[in-house]
């Protein structure tokens, strides 16, 4: 049923989430931590009930059969497909010897241990800006009976859908089944023993819950993205190559000079040399996430700060111009975002002491001149 249910959410997810999924880098442990509190609706079943004649309906409707109550829990995402979380739930149950609502009932609460797998995230890739995460679990743990004294240990499994309202809250729904495979939990007030009928785990006391609340994500949440190790290389061999260029271009013309010189006529008595500085600099680039404006790596603003160094040693004006990746929104969403990635970068030049009047702005908008496609999404920076 899982495999099932995965393969669905799969698809599902890849129609309704076209947004790029990413490699995440492993957070702190105090990250992805967070609270649940859910309104509890039970149904109930018992070994009492076994063998009666005539038989109780096992409509989870009924009243004898079913009873609110609330939980509450605690956990943390240890990866985005993995998590445990701290369970408890209870107050008000059904201990069902008849189909009297009255006498059925009991207090009680049951406090597990569970494993969480986020099927969307395994199957689909991690994306922070997916609505709907499908998630099983399954887990161990005890059962009290406090209206009749007994213990019991527990097995509990179910799924819970999530849907994100924003950062830090998210709504759940709750569809979980319990069972004590080794106790009869609920047993009548003066402690007889209830002799068994028929056989197999239908004879354990068990209950259904569908529960729906709010989970709040506490402080940081969500998972960065990992370097693009390889963008990094692109970037770095480009700038060589291109450095290369310029350096192989200013030895010709060191050459062709050096050629105009010795052909001279010895007639003339003079020859005058002038020398004029040409500041060269590779352009710089500067990275992005998809759809954001900040800055991915500040590692990039060091060649940044180097490129402006230059430009105030020898008042050269510089110009950024903006990209963005053309696979992503439409023309005017892709113009307005290269313009703000490249007045992020003019902000972090005049951070660095750059006047402002000697900078110019271009927004390229959506282009695809790199790739991967994920190269196009930076600003660039040049000396003019």
């Amino acid at each position: 049923m899982l495999a099932v249910a995965g393969l669905s959410v799969n698809a599902m997810a890849q129609q309704a989430d076209p947004t790029e999924k990413y490699s995440v880098a492993t957070n702190s442990f105090w990250s992805n931590w967070f609270i649940s509190a859910d309104f509890s609706y039970g149904a109930f079943y018992s070994n009492e009930e076994q063998g009666m004649s005539p038989k109780l309906s096992k409509s989870p409707f009924k009243g004898f059969r079913n009873n609110i109550g609330a939980s509450v829990a605690i956990g943390k995402w240890f990866t985005p497909g993995f998590g445990l979380r701290t369970k408890a739930t209870g107050i008000w149950g059904r201990n069902v010897q008849s189909d009297n609502k009255k006498t059925n009932a009991v207090k009680f609460w049951n406090i597990s241990e569970q494993a969480m797998f986020n099927l969307s995230n395994m199957f689909c890739g991690y994306s922070d800006t997916r609505v709907w995460n499908f998630i099983p679990y399954a887990g161990a743990g005890v059962l009290r009976n406090m209206s009749n004294n007994y213990y019991a240990m527990t097995v509990s499994a179910g799924i819970v859908n999530t849907w994100k309202l924003s950062k830090h809250f998210l709504l759940n729904l709750d569809l979980g089944y319990t069972f004590a495979p080794d106790y009869d939990a609920f047993r009548p007030a003066n402690g007889a023993v209830v002799a068994n009928y028929g056989d197999g785990m239908k004879n354990c006391d068990r209950f259904f819950t569908a529960e729906i609340g709010l989970t709040y994500n506490l402080g940081k949440t969500g998972w960065n993205k990992t370097p693009d190790v390889e963008a990094i290389k692109a970037l770095s061999q480009g700038q060589i190559d291109a450095l290369n260029a310029q350096l192989s271009d200013a030895q010709a013309e060191n050459a062709r000079l050096k050629n105009m010189l010795a052909n001279q006529p010895k007639a003339e008595a003079k020859v005058q040399t002038v020398t004029e500085t040409k500041v060269i600099a590779a352009p710089v680039s500067v990275f992005f996430n998809i759809g954001q404006s900040k800055v991915a790596s500040k590692k990039d603003l060091q060649n940044v700060s180097d490129l402006a160094k230059v430009a105030k040693d020898n008042n050269a004006k510089i110009v950024v111009t903006g990209y963005a990746d053309s696979k992503t929104g439409n023309a005017n969403y892709n113009k307005t975002l290269s313009q703000k990635r490249a007045d992020t970068v003019v902000n972090e030049l005049v951070k660095m002491g750059v006047s402002r009047d000697k900078i110019e702005t271009v927004a390229a908008g959506g282009v695809n001149t790199l790739s991967p496609i994920t190269y196009n999404r930076r600003a660039t920076v040049e000396i003019k």
